[in-house]
């Protein structure tokens, strides 16, 4: 079974997102969609300042199975990425939780983060899937 850490928030399109000491989230996508990917080769990013609207495409990552979007969980500006997936991007296979992550937002309205799904939510969809 994937790994979905408890304290995290997701989304239907297998995003998690983790609340920041700071008030930003990051961003990044589950243990299960990189396993469903394969080995990632590429990742786009956002551009940093940019703002996005929740649910809106925010980039893409590209396995060699398949290219997939990367949706905004929740409306916010984009404050950083992870450019270390430039280099590296099969970092989102081997630590999707940690060194793996994509972007991080300023957030508008925390209050969007109980819209999204808890590990429990979360894996009962993946159930649903397999």
């Amino acid at each position: 079974m994937s790994n979905i850490p408890g304290e995290l928030k997701y989304t239907s399109t297998h995003e998690w997102v983790r609340l920041e000491e700071d008030g930003t989230v990051t961003i990044g996508v589950t243990d299960h969609a990189q396993d469903l990917l394969g080995d990632v080769v590429f990742v786009e990013l956002p551009e940093v300042g940019s703002n996005l609207a929740a649910a809106e495409e925010a980039g893409v990552v590209e396995s060699v199975k398949a290219a997939s979007d990367i949706y905004a969980p929740i409306a916010g500006e984009v404050v950083e990425i992870n450019d270390a997936l430039q280099e590296t991007p099969e970092l989102v296979n081997s630590d999707p939780y940690n060194d793996g992550w994509f972007f991080r937002l300023k957030v508008e309205d925390k209050s969007e983060l109980d819209g999204l799904m808890s590990s429990v939510e979360y894996k009962a969809q993946c159930d649903a899937e397999d």
